[in-house]
Formats: structure tokens, C-alpha cells, sequence
């Protein structure tokens, strides 16, 4: 028979393990660089940057365009680099909370 009141108490372990994970995420980062590493961007798995070092050669004003495309490469590089260790993260630290459920996809959510 199905016991409503322990489904209930998954559900609500599976919440609280999910926000753990999810908390988690700023501990967990990825570097990315551009122009042969002379920008370099660091991200945390909440894709917030972390830091941006832009190497002193790029320092004129004439080479600022190219520095500035440099960055977004760099910190999208990085992005893309954190978003494979985030759901990593997120897949071991909720995996086995809930049943395999067929047709209910849950990795939306991480």
C-alpha cells in the first residue's frame, strides 16, 4: 500500500538536499581564457565572475577592442567550462533522492 506520509518525508529531504546542492554551488569553479591565455576568467558554478586578470601587453588603447572582446570570450569560456562541474555537482549531491520515474525529467532543475 502506498504510504503517503513517507513519500511526503522524501519529497521533503530531496527539497532540502536540492537547496544544499544548490548552496553548494559557489564553492565549485572553472577558469577560461582567450588570446592564447592573455585574458583569463574565473566563474563560480553560479556563474557569477569571480575575477578577470588581462595581461599587461594588452594595456594600450589601441589594442582596448580587441582587449574587451578578449574578456567576454574569456568569461564565456569560463561559463561554459562551470556549467559541466555545476551539473556534476548537482547530479552527485541529489542522486538516488528521488525514483526513477519514466517520463518525469528532473534535470531541468539543476
Amino acid at each position: 500500500m502506498f504510504d503517503m506520509m513517507k513519500m511526503m518525508g522524501k519529497i521533503k529531504e530531496a527539497q532540502t538536499k536540492m537547496k544544499e546542492a544548490q548552496d553548494g554551488l559557489v564553492n565549485i569553479t572553472a577558469n577560461g581564457d582567450s588570446g592564447a591565455g592573455l585574458v583569463t576568467a574565473k566563474v563560480n558554478g553560479k556563474k557569477e565572475v569571480i575575477s578577470v586578470n588581462v595581461d599587461s601587453t594588452l594595456m594600450t588603447m589601441e589594442d582596448r577592442e580587441m582587449m574587451q572582446d578578449l574578456i567576454v570570450a574569456a568569461v564565456n569560456k569560463a561559463i561554459e567550462n562551470v556549467e559541466v562541474k555545476a551539473q556534476e555537482h548537482m547530479k552527485n549531491a541529489t542522486e538516488g533522492l528521488l525514483p526513477n520515474i519514466p517520463g518525469m525529467d528532473l534535470s531541468g532543475m539543476m
